[in-house]
Order: C-alpha cells, then structure tokens, then sequence
C-alpha cells in the first residue's frame, strides 16, 4: 500500500474514531472509495456522511454515493501534490456539484522530531479534572474518561497557563500509524510556538507508541506550520457537496 493509500485510511479511521464520541460512526471500504457514516441508531437523522476518493472519477463517485447514501452527504476528492486538479474540478461542476472548502493533506515519517523549548507547560491529559477543564475550554469532548489512561487509543494533550488550557491537540492510535485531531490554540495565545510544542511532543510520544506514519489534514494557514514539526503534503481535499434542487 502506498503513502496516499495509507493516509486515506488513516483519515477515514481516525475522523469515524472522534465522531464517535457520542453515537458510533464507522468506516467502511466500498470498493475504492471509503465512507465513513453513523451506524444504526434507533432514534434521530443519521448525520451527514463522508464519501472518500482519490484516482477515482467524479461522476464513479457520484453514482456511488447516490446509490448508497442513507442522507446528506459530502464528497471528500483528493488529488495528489504531482496531479492535475482541474479535471477533478471540472467534473464536479459539471454533475453540479458545489466545492464548500479545502484542506491540505499531510503525513509525517516520524522520523526527526524536533524538541522546541515550551513557552507554557505541555501535558499529556491523564486524570479527569484536567480533562474537564480542556472539553469546558474547547465547548465539546476532546477526550472520554476512557481515554485516560497510558496505553488509550486517543491521547490529548494541552498548553497550560497558571492551570487554563490555552492550546490542545489529540492523536489517534490506528494500528502503527496516527491521526492528529482538533489542533488548536487560542487566538491570545497564538505565534508564540505553543503549537509546535503541543504538535513536538504529540509526534514523539506517537513515534514511542509504535506509530510510523502521522496524518493530518490542515487549513492554508496551518498547512505553515506543520512543515516545522516534520510533515510533508500529499495532496489537496476538496470538500463537494451536491448543490440543492
């Protein structure tokens, strides 16, 4: 399998792990493609599911997630650093089909991982008080009871000041590769390394964990400072949804 193949699963399986904190939300392969979506519920709309391609012709994942989706849904298309996305985009157009924003897609070897000095305490969140005070901070669950514990799946770790979290990232563990979730640092508080710190000292702990390879996906203005802590772009997302009838 290669890198972009393993970053996409990476991204399916990750993004499913952390919408899932409140109802499961799986992901599936469906021939090329991946889609990641709620899994029975009893009561209440299914969410909005997300269909992921790459290599794959917009109108084969159109039809695709016509035939198979349970409700709303969105197109996921990625090309890669050395493609040509015009056609991708042309092609959506064309089955109207409207572009609502874009990320860069990244990954990190794990190989040289810097060590900046921290200009506030970085923690790993490992008890429930300190949990509490980073989901109250964030305005929703970066991290369960269950997570709190050294061998978790998900490990989140915040930037403290005098005790008040400033900054936050999580990783998700998937089986020797991981997915970084929700990076973010308060607006007060930004340009003064604390993401690199908190992105640092996240990549060392999934490298001591058995991760070879990191994924994430980043805004064009965040795309500025992953490269800092070791990552490289793949590729561009391109986030469709079909424009309303």
């Amino acid at each position: 399998m290669d890198v972009m193949q393993q970053a996409m699963e990476v991204f399916a399986r990750g993004f499913a792990f952390t919408r899932s904190f409140t109802h499961p939300y799986l992901p599936e392969r469906v021939g090329d493609l991946w889609v990641v979506r709620d899994g029975p519920r009893k009561k209440g709309d299914f969410r909005r599911e997300e269909w992921i391609a790459q290599g794959v012709t917009p109108r084969k994942v159109v039809q695709a997630a016509h035939k198979r989706a349970r409700g709303h849904y969105c197109i996921c298309a990625i090309y890669g650093v050395d493609e040509d996305d015009a056609p991708l985009r042309e092609g959506y157009k064309a089955l109207d089909y409207r572009l609502g924003g874009t990320e860069i897609f990244m990954v990190n070897e794990l190989g040289r991982i810097p060590r900046p000095k921290a200009p506030v305490d970085i923690v790993r969140v490992l008890d429930e008080e300190l949990a509490g005070r980073v989901n109250k901070a964030a305005r929703a669950k970066q991290i369960l009871p269950e997570h709190l514990v050294a061998e978790a799946p998900l490990r989140c770790y915040a930037g403290l000041v005098d005790g008040a979290p400033v900054g936050w990232v999580s990783s998700v563990d998937l089986d020797g590769m991981s997915w970084c979730s929700n990076m973010y640092v308060k607006a007060e508080y930004r340009r003064r390394g604390i993401g690199r710190a908190l992105m640092a000292k996240m990549l060392r702990d999934d490298r001591k964990y058995g991760s070879q390879l990191a994924v994430l996906t980043a805004s064009h203005t965040g795309a500025l400072l992953y490269p800092c802590v070791g990552y490289r772009e793949i590729g561009t997302l391109l986030v469709y949804t079909p424009k309303k009838r």
